[in-house]
């Protein structure tokens, strides 16, 4: 996943036009919605005062990413579905591109500190790298960073 990218209408030549510009907010539900906005707030995200209240808060990740923090119940009367059990099921992976390597390990040492766990180990590939956690309900997130000039080498 690229974030950031817009999204792009298929064709043969190599240029893309955009189909229109993108942005995301993914959907989280959380036990302890005041718990949960501690943990992102301390990974560097900011909280949109304008979209949060008592049972959902605006996360902003990037000027094209946010988040939507919804308390359990709110976010089943959204879905109309169960809820995953995030400790044995996984319904998404969140993954962010970050620029570097070191921001990869900021990033997610920062989410461990805050109380998050290690997911799985460190992915290496060389002109890959990646790290993931589980924040505070068990949602899954990978933060990545890929060195296209390696990458293109291959």
């Amino acid at each position: 996943m690229v974030v950031g990218a817009a999204a792009s209408r298929p064709s043969g030549d190599a240029e893309r036009e955009p189909l229109m510009s993108v942005k995301i907010a993914v959907n989280l539900p959380v036990k302890d919605l005041d718990r949960s906005i501690q943990f992102f707030t301390q990974l560097g995200f900011s909280v949109n005062p304008q979209l949060t209240n008592d049972t959902a808060a605006h996360l902003v990740i990037s000027d094209e990413i946010s988040a939507m923090l919804l308390a359990e119940e709110l976010f089943k009367g959204i879905a109309k579905r169960n809820l995953a059990d995030t400790a044995t099921s996984a319904e998404v992976v969140v993954q962010l591109q970050l620029d570097s390597r070191e921001r990869v390990d900021e990033f997610v040492d920062a989410a461990i500190r805050a109380g998050g766990q290690v997911a799985n180990p460190p992915n290496d590939q060389g002109f890959l790298y990646g790290r993931s956690f589980t924040d505070l309900d068990g949602h899954q997130w990978d933060a990545f960073h890929v060195d296209l000039p390696a990458a293109q080498q291959r």
